[in-house]
């Protein structure tokens, strides 16, 4: 029997009865607890979707892309459907609350879609592996999520979470909409859809051997979107800096005690609610509790950009995103030289992994073997690319009623790490009281 939801980005997605199963389970249920973009509603108060709707919304695109690929490519089996859509359900079931910021920026965990995560949720006798067992498709699903599929079948895991894919197709509509960003993109272009020889999923944007510069243009519009989105959205500093006050408390809070699997069974306001009850009196805790409660987000004090260049960039990647360690320490003796409590100062270094992964989507134009976007060199490609890494960020943020000292701070940054401030117009302290 199929159930039907109603969804504000894609409107009725029809589920069969084994994936209605899949999804009542507690462990896919938990999802919607967890907010698809962390802390940015904070920044955008509509951004309050989550990781729930979002398994659903690609969902119902895997569903599209596969009617495509079935109408102009190869035939899809039912179990290999079943297993599809399934995979697309689970594709971000090992999700711990505000996962990107901790497990990707802040490098506290592995990623949520690493194998070993993954098979917390369907391994052993969990509900999920219960069900994907009774329907016979518990190593096709793990096959298209750790990408292990046989030769000739890679397509399906690339349509799950390749760089053109059902995951990217639902967060960049819905990312947009529950922001307010009147961003979108024509859907018209999930009907290039092919399957090459060697089974890779592509985008045909050629009839008839003529190039379709319209299906092109489309392409590049999708880069456009993925970096709107990381500009305005995914690396907007105030969602930075909450997301970095959010990782300093697990992070403390596992000095005192939290496991992994304390965090896996909960969504977001489950785990600070637990974190609070079983270490709320801690000094650190307390404080950046009480901060995010109010909305006292963190302010930018030092920034650094790109403009330092590629080996001082990687240098700093390399001390206080690669090693937790060096950046507390860090942390720390800026800090004491500063006179300032250990909870009102933190330094968030992302990674320098800021490709445009999107534009390696393989492409057919004319008469030629499908090739990667990126290799085409076009200059509308290369400048989204090169933007698109120009928003590599290293701050320093401070709590909020320090912005008295932020002279001094940003003076003691510098000489610190050796780069002067590129944070400009700091004649004002009143500056970043008002963002």
């Amino acid at each position: 029997m199929t159930k039907v939801f109603r969804d504000p980005v894609h409107g009725d997605i029809f589920l069969p009865e084994e994936l209605v199963e899949l999804l009542d389970t507690a462990q896919v249920q938990r999802l919607r607890g967890i907010k698809q973009l962390g802390t940015a509603s904070l920044v955008y108060p509509g951004a309050v979707h989550t990781r729930f709707e979002h398994s659903l919304g690609t969902y119902c695109l895997a569903e599209q892309l596969m009617q495509v690929i079935e109408e102009f490519s190869v035939k899809i089996n039912p179990s290999e459907r079943l297993a599809l859509g399934a995979a697309a359900i689970l594709h971000d079931v090992g999700h711990i609350p505000f996962g990107h910021t901790i497990e990707d920026e802040r490098r506290i965990f592995s990623r949520h879609d690493a194998p070993e995560r993954f098979e917390r949720f369907l391994g052993g006798r969990t509900e999920i592996a219960k069900v994907l067992r009774k329907y016979n498709i518990e190593q096709a699903v793990r096959d298209i999520l750790y990408n292990t599929g046989p030769r000739g079948k890679a397509w399906m895991s690339e349509l799950i979470s390749g760089t053109f894919c059902a995951d990217l197709l639902d967060y960049l509509a819905r990312d947009a909409f529950f922001c307010g960003l009147a961003q979108v993109y024509d859907k018209r272009i999930l009907r290039s859809v092919r399957i090459s020889e060697n089974g890779n999923l592509y985008l045909d944007c050629q009839k008839d051997g003529i190039i379709r510069e319209d299906l092109v243009s489309e392409v590049i519009n999708l880069l456009r979107l993925r970096y709107f989105l990381t500009e305005r959205v995914f690396f907007h500093h105030t969602k930075t800096a909450s997301g970095a006050m959010i990782s300093k408390i697990i992070e403390r809070a596992l000095e005192l005690g939290l496991k992994l699997e304390d965090m896996l069974p909960r969504g977001d306001e489950g785990l600070l609610a637990f974190i609070e009850a079983r270490w709320g009196e801690d000094h650190l805790i307390e404080n950046m509790l009480k901060a995010l409660a109010s909305r006292n987000i963190y302010k930018r004090a030092y920034v650094l950009t790109r403009r330092i260049g590629q080996e001082k960039e990687l240098e700093l990647v390399e001390k206080y995103h690669n090693e937790p360690r060096l950046r507390r320490k860090a942390e720390c003796e800026l800090a004491a030289s500063l006179k300032l409590d250990p909870s009102e100062l933190i330094i968030y270094c992302p990674s320098s992994k800021m490709q445009l992964k999107e534009a390696e989507v393989l492409i057919k134009m004319g008469s030629h073997e499908p090739v990667s976007l990126a290799s085409l060199n076009l200059p509308e490609v290369a400048v989204l690319q090169d933007k698109h890494r120009n928003l590599w960020r290293f701050y320093v943020f401070i709590a909020p009623w320090r912005l008295n000292r932020v002279r001094q701070i940003s003076q003691a940054c510098e000489q610190y790490f050796g780069f002067s401030n590129h944070l400009p117009a700091l004649q004002s302290a009143q500056l970043y009281m008002n963002f």
